[in-house]
């Protein structure tokens, strides 16, 4: 396992076909981690074009939401080029969801209006329909 510190800048430069960097890893498993994956390109069962929309970028969201198995993790490990080095400018991706899912926690629920008007327009509804049923 190579134990390189790579800043994201030095990430971006290889977003091309013929030069191929991908992001992966995040803190529930063990971190970012950078993977030139150049060579793999074309043996990727997914196809090349879903690696190379990511290239030079962090890929960990795509990746952990198609679901690999534990033979594409390991196989992984041949194109490690190092770990991601943490931006002490930046808050981690980690943080952030956090931040984000509390937000939408915190104003979620039905809204109380929402409620009086359905339960008005279910009243109503049964009022018009006991007028007219008779």
């Amino acid at each position: 396992m190579s134990s390189a510190l790579i800043e994201e800048e030095e990430v971006a430069k290889h977003s091309e076909e013929n030069d191929c960097w991908l992001i992966i890893g995040n803190d529930t498993n063990g971190g970012e981690k950078v993977y030139d994956v150049t060579k793999y390109l074309n043996d990727h069962p997914g196809g090349p074009e879903i690696m190379l929309e990511f290239a030079g970028k962090n890929a960990d969201d795509m990746f952990e939401d198609i679901g690999h198995s534990s033979e594409a993790r390991t196989k992984m490990k041949e194109y490690l080029v190092g770990t991601l080095k943490p931006d002490p400018n930046s808050v981690s991706r980690a943080k952030k969801a956090k931040k984000v899912a509390a937000e939408i926690k915190s104003g979620g629920g039905l809204n109380p209006f929402a409620i009086v008007i359905l339960l008005i327009a279910i009243a109503a509804g049964y009022y018009f329909s006991q007028i007219h049923g008779k």
